[in-house]
Formats: C-alpha cells, sequence, structure tokens
C-alpha cells in the first residue's frame, strides 16, 4: 500500500501592503513622473535666465535642460511603478535616432514636395542661416527630447500601463495637440491636426520600440526639416530657412499662418505613416490591452 502523502501546495504569497501598492500604482506613478519633470523644468530655467541672451546661450540652454531631464529620468522616473523599464536607454540610441531623422527628413521633404505639385508652396530665393541655431537646438533638440519625455515617457507611458494602448495613443495625441494652442498662429484646427498626425506618429514609434529614441529622432527631424530646410513654419512659428519659400493658397493646402503640419497633406501622409508604425507596433505584440497591465506580476528591475 502506497503511503505517501501528496505535497503539501506552497502557501500563498503574501498580500502586499496597501501603501506599497498605491506607491507602485501606475497613476501614482504618473502624477510623481510629471512632478519630477516640472520640478526639473523649474531648475533648469532657474539655471538659464543667467545666461546671456545669444546664440551661445540658446545651445548652453538647451544642452542644460536636457541633461538635467536627463539626470532626472535616470534617476527618479524610470524607477517609478510597478513595471520599471529604462525608455532612455544608451544602447541603440543612435541608431534609433538617426533612423528617426531620417523617417522624418522623407515624409516632410513628401509633404513640402506634394505642396508644390500642387502650387501652393515656392521656392523664391536662397535663405539665411540666422535662425539656424534656434531651428536645431530649441526648436530642434529642445522640443524634441523635452516634449517626447513628457508626452511618451510620462503621461503615454503610465496612462498605457493603467488603461491599455488605445487609451494612452488618445490621451497622449489630445494632449500633444492641445500643448499647441500656446503657439503663435495657432488654432483648433491646427492642435486636431497636431493630435492626429504627430500625436498618432510619435505614439506608435514609442509602442514599436519601447524607447523614446525613435520618437526623439522623428520630432527633431521633422521640426528642423521644415523650417530650417524647406522654410516652413514650425508649429506656428515664422523661422527663416536655408531657402525662401512661400506658402499661397486655400488654407487647406497650406495650413494657414500656423504651417504645413495643420494642412490635410500633412494629416495625410503623416497620418498613414503613423498608421504603418503602429501596424508594425501591433504585429510585433506591442499593443497592451483594456486595462493595461495591472494584472501582471511586477517585471524585475
Amino acid at each position: 500500500m502506497n503511503t505517501d502523502l501528496p505535497a503539501a501546495a506552497p502557501p500563498p504569497p503574501p498580500a502586499e501592503p496597501l501603501g506599497r501598492r498605491i506607491w507602485r500604482h501606475p497613476l501614482t506613478a504618473l502624477v510623481t513622473g510629471l512632478a519630477t519633470f516640472a520640478a526639473t523644468a523649474v531648475l533648469a530655467s532657474f539655471a538659464v535666465r543667467y545666461l546671456p541672451e545669444g546664440p551661445v546661450a540658446a545651445i548652453v540652454g538647451t544642452l542644460l535642460t536636457i541633461g538635467l531631464l536627463f539626470a532626472a529620468y535616470k534617476l527618479v522616473i524610470r524607477r517609478l511603478g510597478r513595471h520599471r523599464h529604462d525608455d532612455l536607454p544608451l544602447r541603440g540610441a543612435l541608431r534609433d535616432s538617426m533612423a528617426g531623422v531620417a523617417l522624418a527628413a522623407v515624409l516632410m521633404s513628401a509633404i513640402v514636395g506634394v505642396a508644390a505639385l500642387a502650387g501652393v508652396y515656392r521656392i523664391v530665393g536662397p535663405g539665411t542661416t540666422s535662425d539656424a541655431v534656434e531651428l536645431v537646438f530649441q526648436a530642434g533638440l529642445f522640443a524634441a527630447f523635452v516634449e517626447e519625455v513628457l508626452f511618451r515617457g510620462i503621461l503615454f507611458r503610465w496612462v498605457e500601463e493603467w488603461a491599455g494602448s488605445i487609451v494612452a495613443m488618445a490621451v497622449s495625441a489630445l494632449a500633444f495637440g492641445a500643448a499647441h494652442l500656446a503657439n503663435d498662429n495657432a488654432s483648433w484646427l491646427a492642435a486636431l491636426a497636431i493630435a492626429l498626425e504627430a500625436g498618432l506618429m510619435l505614439g506608435a514609434a514609442y509602442m514599436l520600440t519601447r524607447s523614446l529614441w525613435l520618437a526623439i529622432g522623428i520630432h527633431f527631424g521633422w521640426n528642423v526639416v521644415q523650417g530650417l530646410v524647406w522654410d516652413v513654419p514650425v508649429s506656428g512659428f515664422p523661422l527663416r530657412g536655408l531657402v525662401d519659400a512661400r506658402l499661397e493658397g486655400p488654407a487647406l493646402l497650406t495650413g494657414g499662418a500656423f504651417g504645413l503640419e495643420a494642412s490635410v497633406i500633412a494629416m495625410v501622409l503623416a497620418g498613414a505613416t503613423g498608421a504603418w508604425l503602429l501596424t508594425r507596433a501591433v504585429r510585433a505584440g506591442q499593443l497592451i490591452p483594456l486595462g493595461g497591465l495591472r494584472r501582471v506580476s511586477p517585471a524585475s528591475g
């Protein structure tokens, strides 16, 4: 007769303390991340205000702000939440960011090309390099890094963990579009266009790679190529580029004073690019369903 007794089932793991559950909740991580971002921005603004005006100050101020935010991300933001993950890994940073710049350069050049074929964009002469520093460092590096950390690295990330990818895409895209309402020559139509084209494209780039570098590269290339190369207003700001160009015609095709970003041309081409990136992300298994990752075991980190 077999007298062996079945092995006793292991005891269930102890319940996580309430305070720890609250601290590791995605919404707590979101609020803490936003507070860290805001504190870093205030610190950077105090440091930058003592720099003299001019190109050197623009370069130093941009690099200082990016450096402080990068440090804040590495020290605090990436450690928040239940599912810890580094969205700014050094490995692959150059490759992904350069891929993003190349994609944006081709896309923006295609948008300008379609506008030229439609007769609403024309080059009238040579331009200038007088706004090159502002375009590369402030409209380019500063906007790309700071805005991607905020809208994708913080807002998208923890809304997605809490509620899923679709909700995160909608929330981050609408917030990104609304943030542009404060820009020169902005309108509700322009903000909606930014949400539909850039919000989708940049959110999908983040989903596909689970890193911010591709999105940062796209954002940088989009702003610099349209402003510096083609002399198109950057999100409503009429900066001078390497050529002297004119946008003339129906606002539906030119985007009006806001620039081509508010045109149907950009909405179609950039929207299609965003849909392509999103399709790739879904096929790669990067779509988090509604309800998020709240019931998934915590990742180590």
